[in-house]
Parts: C-alpha cells; sequence; structure tokens
C-alpha cells in the first residue's frame, strides 16, 4: 500500500491514479478515500489524476494516540502534497473535508488551482446567535456517545438515517451504501473519529476569507447532517471567489447518492 511518513512517524494511506492536472480528494468523518470511488473513476477516465488518502486515524493510515485534530489533518495533507509535487491541484472536500480543504487551501494557494467545498462544515455547523440554523450542543453530544458507546450499532443508524437522507419520505434505501459505510467507519479508529467532533465545533471563516482561488460551494437543501441554511449562504459570502450549487432535495451523502448528477458539475466547475 503507498504510505508516507509524517514528521511525527505517523502512516498516511494514499490513492494516486492517473496523470494530467491532479485532483485531490478529501473524506468525511468517518469515512475514507473509498468513499471517493465514484468521482475518482470518473475524472480518472477524463484524463485527471485523482488522488485520495485515509485522514490520520480513517481507514488504513495510523491510529496514533496524538495529531487527531484539524490542524495536524492539514498538516498531513500537506506533507502529501509537498511528497507528491503536486501543483496547480483541485481540491475537493466533503463535510469534514470541507474544513481540511479550507484550512489547507488558506495557506498553500501556491499549489491549488481551484477548490470545491461539498456538504461542507465551513464555515461553522453550530448554533449561536449568528448562526441560528446550526446544530444544538445535544447533536454533537449524540455524536460522542455513538462513538463512545456501541459505535458499531451507531455506524448503522447514521447511514440509515441522516447520513443520506433513508429516513425521509420517498427515499429508496440501498443496503449496499449503508454496509459500504459501515465499513469504513469501522475499519478507522474510535479515538480520532471522536476527536473529529471537536472539528465540528470549530469555526473556519478566517480561512475561508484567505482564499483568493475560486471556489465551489456543493449543498444538498436536504442535508441533515449540515444544514443548508447554516452553512452555506454565509460561506459564500466569506468566498472571494466563492459560487453556489444547490441540489433541492439531496442529502449529505449526495456524492453517493447522487455521483451521476455531481461529478458531471465538478467536472464543468474544473473546466471553466
Amino acid at each position: 500500500m503507498p504510505t508516507i511518513a509524517t514528521d511525527d512517524g505517523v502512516n498516511i494511506f494514499y490513492k494516486d491514479w492517473g496523470s494530467g492536472q491532479p485532483i485531490v480528494f478529501s473524506h468525511g468523518w468517518p469515512l475514507s478515500a473509498d468513499d471517493w470511488d465514484a468521482q475518482m473513476m470518473f475524472f480518472l477516465k477524463q484524463g485527471y489524476r485523482v488522488i485520495a488518502h485515509d485522514r490520520r486515524g480513517h481507514g488504513r493510515s495510523d491510529q496514533p494516540g496524538t495529531g487527531n485534530d484539524m490542524d495536524t489533518w492539514v498538516a498531513d495533507l500537506a506533507a502529501l502534497t509537498e511528497h507528491l509535487d503536486l501543483r496547480d491541484a483541485i481540491h475537493i472536500g466533503h463535510s469534514t473535508g470541507g474544513g481540511e480543504v479550507a484550512r489547507y487551501v488558506a495557506h498553500h494557494q501556491d499549489r491549488v488551482a481551484k477548490a470545491v467545498l461539498v456538504a461542507s462544515l465551513t464555515p461553522n455547523m453550530y448554533r449561536s446567535e449568528d448562526n441560528p440554523s446550526g446544530q444544538p450542543p445535544e447533536w454533537f453530544e449524540t455524536i460522542r456517545g455513538g462513538v463512545l458507546g456501541n459505535r458499531a450499532e451507531f455506524y448503522r443508524f447514521v447511514p440509515e438515517n441522516p447520513f443520506y437522507g433513508y429516513n425521509l419520505d420517498g427515499t429508496e434505501t440501498s443496503e449496499a451504501v449503508i454496509a459500504n459505510w459501515w465499513r469504513q467507519g469501522m475499519a478507522g479508529g474510535a479515538l480520532a473519529h471522536l476527536a473529529s467532533v471537536d472539528s465540528r465545533l470549530e469555526d473556519y471563516t478566517a480561512d475561508l476569507e484567505k482564499i483568493t482561488v475560486p471556489v465551489l460551494v456543493m449543498h444538498g437543501e436536504a442535508d441533515q447532517v449540515v444544514p443548508f441554511a447554516s452553512s452555506v449562504p454565509r460561506a459564500v459570502d466569506r468566498l472571494q471567489k466563492g459560487s453556489l450549487k444547490a441540489y433541492p432535495g439531496y442529502s449529505h451523502g449526495m456524492l453517493t447518492t447522487h455521483a451521476d448528477v455531481l461529478n458531471p458539475d465538478l467536472l464543468a466547475f474544473i473546466r471553466s
């Protein structure tokens, strides 16, 4: 398996396929690079070089007891892009990976051409006076309790319900999609997954405001994890070259359930 070793000796697994302009994918909680299969195969066929890594503590990467925080995850991503000497890259992040991409791009724009934030937690997703549509404190405590309790059972509940919107009327459930989410989640470490809750309580406003490259914000209007109103309008307002693509009725996991729609939209933005 291809890996790089970080400065603190942690092995980070990554996939690197094809040639051409690089597209780098950052996955969401509690998944792995495998969550990008539909996008990596699509863009590989379009002539791009596609790269995705398992975040520290997730998937096939090491599960250390330290460094399970956004700043270290961004440093790991920077180490990977430097190791592969990636330039003129497109960075695409989903959910927690959106925070990773926003912070990475804010500090490494010399290597970046464009970025995409998909169902991203940026600028923040917690409820406050400035963000009344954000998630309440008990929502975050439910995530913590699920990881600390019966994690295997909780990792069935999440994809069966809010992640893919399978709890909404008229939605056709896919057992294979649910099982694949569970497989990815259980491959990672509970410690990193618990620490990811803290990354959802961070504010990424300053990161967004530093970004000067074009950024596409893609978000489902039926997202139950990062509510549309809590994140999207404010994110676009804080980007110097931000644009929005909204999807009525689409869930947090729309990259999987509607890859046939989102992949061409991503390609159009990259080629624009």
